[in-house]
């Protein structure tokens, strides 16, 4: 099984600092893995916001997922749902399912650490 990587996972198993980067680092072990723009987008948005614990430089965390994409040999797949193929209940849920439902799309699960998606796509690590 393949596993699209949620933007949450990508932080946590990059950045040391992050307080769930043993579980995230550990979990991927062995997984056959997967990004899409959006999850790269956000690791990069938030990597390299001023208020956020990283507070990156945008070379530095472009660098950092760079090579950690290619150490694990992730695979890439396209944001090629429309986005009124996804079906969430309320705003807070619109990315969260379109990256369940892309990753449905593409026979993989989503990864992620938020609990609160509840899709039938989702891996929760």
């Amino acid at each position: 099984m393949t596993h699209l990587l949620d933007v949450n996972v990508l932080l946590a198993a990059i950045w040391q600092e992050h307080p769930h980067h043993e579980r995230a680092f550990a979990w991927l072990h062995g997984k056959k893995i997967t990004v899409c723009p959006i999850a790269e987008l956000g690791f990069i948005r938030i990597s390299t916001n001023a208020k956020s614990s990283f507070g990156a430089p945008m070379d530095k965390a472009r660098d950092l997922l760079e090579k950690f994409l290619s150490e694990r040999k992730a695979g890439r797949i396209p944001d090629d749902l429309p986005a009124l193929e996804s079906r969430p209940a309320k705003s807070d849920e619109v990315t969260d399912f379109y990256l369940a439902a892309l990753a449905q799309k593409h026979g993989c699960k989503l990864a992620t650490l938020d609990a609160r998606i509840k899709h039938s796509a989702v891996t929760l690590i």
